[in-house]
């Protein structure tokens, strides 16, 4: 049987066909040659001359952003087609045959922002055919600057083009200057990782993408659709990473369920690890009181309740619990009781991969995937994964998740996902790194590829559980191609390495590239969209500065990332409590990193939402240096609109701040943050802030108005049970007059549940406070008179 290690001159297949679907094709007008062929949609122009075998992307009237592309392989004809995609509908499409009866597609969509490259390769031998890895295509890129001055962002990190080691999924160029650039991603993973390389070549940054699979057969004289690349320009880059999102979103059919709040054992500074059914009930019925009430929803027990020996990573007995251990009930009376108090019950355990020493696997060697040596695949930490296309594997796999949440657990953090696609822990993974995919015997089904074999595990256990089960997967740094391989299969994800109570590690390049934040920053665009980014939980305990500690719960407040605690949470100070309540639950607006071209770790972030009834927009400073400094912006950049005047209030220190236009500038303390509400300034009272999030306003405001007859400012807040709620009103002084404010006034049903509404203290803002002896939607008026 030969082996094709890398073939060059690869087709393109149909989007539609990678989801074993059919697309059908319309109108194809006769193969022949011709200069220069075209089609075109709202957004973009493709054109290919049938001479020199090339294609050129463009905007309307505009040069080519993208130009000496190449299909590699020798074309022999190509023709204009329309074509019918079930996903993204009807299109437009270049369609090129190859030498060896491999044909490539330039695919554009009305509704779709990017070319999609696609590609059907065909084994011309006379034996099957297996191959490692396939390039895709290759193209020049042209943003009108010197290369030098341009920046690729990927799963590496911001670089320059030629110090970029290549990205998993996608990479972007863009210009930091004016954020323009072109979004290229692997937009399809049904069996292949897809991997960007960049380099500068004569003085221009140039892409090529690549497929690796592993081991792909190909039957002799057939025909294999392969992934699906897309390529967009953009204004703002930023935004073509967000609809690049999208487009998997729609492609998979990602519905994501309710984003959650919790907690994690594991790095808990008492009872860490996977805790105890003492503490564990101790800690849930403490949280269910004190925490619930802000969004708090799930308790996750962590590694080490498990049975079985610790060879080469944790124990791997994940149906039985371990005698020694401190669950001697086993684990159904814990998550009985976790559930009693409305709180869901997560655990800690690894699918795909098992020890082939346990006694239990002595006659079941045939359950492990081989290296070419015939010893098991066996990784660092990872212990030994399994051959998930074998009957027998699958059905102890079903029978362990079906026991897992027969004991009454709704939350699975599933580790050590990578061990599922038989690729080697090549932990910290964030560029790329060659784990020699595909460097095992054939799996007990030879057809089915490395990605393949992990999704069909994941699609198991879904279809095993239940949707009603939230799957947290863990985690991308062990091996990158977890991302290929958990694409619309999981809920959350943690994007990551472990991290510590300061969130820095030894792994990163510099302790200032603090893990979880470095990751979630780069990828924030798949947040909300194809998973939320995990980034590790947070940390507020007492041995940890508080302004630091309120710096790392502010991050996640405001990026709107996956909020995880793993403190000892019942020996929680006040104060430090305090941090938890005022970043939970996760705000559900647009949050994007402003900086994100200009520096590996942005500085500024601007949350913005219209839902509440008026413009709101936070911003979010974070100094990472060892040195205070200032935080500067234009307002533009930032976001806002440079001729207005934006009112501001910093929400950790409770004080509203003077107003700006044009730009701003915050001096922000060492390793520390602020977080400043701004709003437009309107010429009448306007909330520009309360204390229940520090989105302030964004969660728990909706329908504020301004009634300039009645001279009346009025909303709704949901407010927390004995929680001195308080709004925050400027604008006192705008519009040419003087606001006073003269009653505030709540509903009668408001009244009668105990609502009690007072105004306080008046100075460069009105401070009013709602309290309410039960959680609820508050209705609440402020009427003010005018002095010139």
């Amino acid at each position: 049987m030969p082996t094709i290690a890398s073939l060059h001159g690869l087709p393109v297949t149909p989007l539609a066909m990678t989801r074993a679907t059919i697309l059908a094709l319309f109108v194809t007008t006769p193969f022949a040659l011709a200069e220069v062929r075209s089609i075109a949609n709202d957004r973009l122009t493709v054109s290919y001359d049938d001479a020199s075998g090339r294609f050129a992307l463009a905007c309307p009237g505009a040069p080519p952003f993208l130009t000496q592309g190449v299909l590699e392989g020798d074309a022999t004809d190509a023709a204009i087609t329309t074509v019918t995609d079930p996903v993204f509908g009807a299109g437009k499409r270049l369609l090129i045959r190859q030498k060896d009866h491999s044909t490539c597609a330039l695919d554009l969509y009305p509704k779709l922002p990017f070319l999609l490259v696609r590609k059907s390769l065909r084994n011309a031998a006379a034996d099957t055919a297996t191959i490692q890895n396939t390039p895709l295509a290759r193209f020049t890129l042209d943003l009108g600057k010197p290369a030098a001055e341009l920046r690729t962002q990927g799963t590496a990190g911001l670089t320059t083009a030629d110090k970029n080691p290549g990205s998993y999924l996608f990479l972007t160029l863009a210009d930091p200057a004016t954020r323009h650039g072109v979004v290229a991603g692997w937009l399809s993973h049904d069996r292949g990782s897809g991997v960007v390389f960049s380099e500068i070549q004569d003085g221009k940054v140039a892409f090529r993408s690549r497929i690796d699979y592993g081991q792909l057969r190909i039957a002799a004289g057939k025909s294999i659709p392969l992934e699906t690349l897309a390529i967009g320009y953009f204004d703002d880059a930023r935004l073509g990473q967000e609809l690049f999102a999208d487009a998997i979103a729609k492609l998979y059919q990602i519905k994501l369920p309710p984003q959650v709040n919790g907690y994690c054992t594991w790095y808990s500074d008492q009872h860490s690890g996977a805790g105890d059914e003492t503490s564990i009930v101790e800690l849930a019925t403490f949280t269910a009181r004190e925490l619930k009430p802000y969004g708090f929803s799930f308790v996750q027990i962590d590694d080490k309740w498990q049975d079985g020996h610790t060879s080469n990573g944790p124990a791997r007995g994940f149906d039985r619990v371990r005698p020694d251990g401190g669950y001697h009930g086993g684990m159904q009376p814990v998550a009985e009781a976790i559930g009693k108090l409305g709180l869901t019950s997560g655990i800690w355990f690894m699918p795909f991969a098992r020890n082939y020493q346990d006694p239990e696997y002595k006659d079941r060697q045939d359950w492990f995937v081989k290296r070419p040596d015939g010893k098991p695949y066996d990784t660092d930490w990872g212990g030994t994964s399994l051959d998930l296309t074998k009957p027998e594997v699958r059905e102890h796999l079903k029978s362990l998740v079906k026991t897992i949440h027969g004991w009454g657990y709704d939350y699975f953090k599933m580790d050590g996902l990578w061990t599922g696609s038989a690729t080697e822990q090549i932990y910290v993974n964030d560029g790329f790194r060659d784990d020699h995919i595909g460097n095992h015997q054939p799996f007990h089904d030879p057809d089915v590829t490395n990605i393949e074999m992990m999704r069909s595990g994941l699609k198991l256990i879904r279809d095993t559980v239940g949707k009603e089960v939230f799957f947290s997967g863990c985690n991308l740094s062990q091996n990158m191609r977890t991302i290929s391989g958990a694409i619309g299969l999981v809920d959350s994800m943690r994007i990551g390495p472990d991290n510590g109570t300061g969130w820095n590690t030894a792994n990163d390049a510099s302790p200032s590239l603090v893990s979880g934040p470095a990751r979630g920053t780069r990828l924030y665009f798949l947040h909300g969209r194809v998973w939320y980014n995990d980034p590790d939980p947070n940390y507020v305990r007492a041995s940890i500065p508080l302004e630091h500690a309120r710096f790392i719960t502010s991050w996640v407040g405001i990026s709107g990332q996956f909020n995880l605690n793993s403190d000892w949470i019942p020996a929680l100070p006040a104060e430090r409590l305090e941090l938890l309540k005022r970043t939970m639950p996760a705000h559900h607006a647009t949050a994007r990193p402003v900086d994100y071209f200009d520096t590996p770790l942005p500085a500024i972030w601007r949350v913005s939402e219209e839902r509440s009834g008026g413009a709101r927009q936070v911003l979010g400073l974070f100094n990472w240096d060892a040195n205070a400094r200032p935080i500067e912006c234009d307002a533009a950049k930032a976001g806002l609109d440079p001729a207005k005047t934006y009112q501001a209030f910093d929400f950790w220190a409770g004080k509203p701040l003077p107003a700006f236009h044009g730009s701003f500038k915050f001096e922000v303390p060492a390793t520390a943050c602020r977080v400043i509400s701004v709003r437009e300034a309107a010429g009448h009272p306007q909330l520009i802030s309360t204390s229940r999030h520090v989105t302030q306003g964004i969660i728990d405001v909706s329908g504020e108005t301004w009634n300039a007859a009645n001279r009346t400012l009025s909303a709704a807040s949901e407010v927390v049970a004995n929680d001195p709620y308080e709004l925050r009103i400027a604008g006192l002084q705008d519009g040419g007059r003087t606001w006073k404010p003269v009653a505030i006034g709540i509903s009668a049903a408001d009244t009668a549940a105990g609502v009690t509404a007072t105004l306080g203290e008046t100075t460069d803002v009105l401070r009013a406070t709602l309290r309410t002896p039960n959680n609820r939607q508050i209705r609440w008026s402020i009427r003010f008179d005018s002095l010139p």
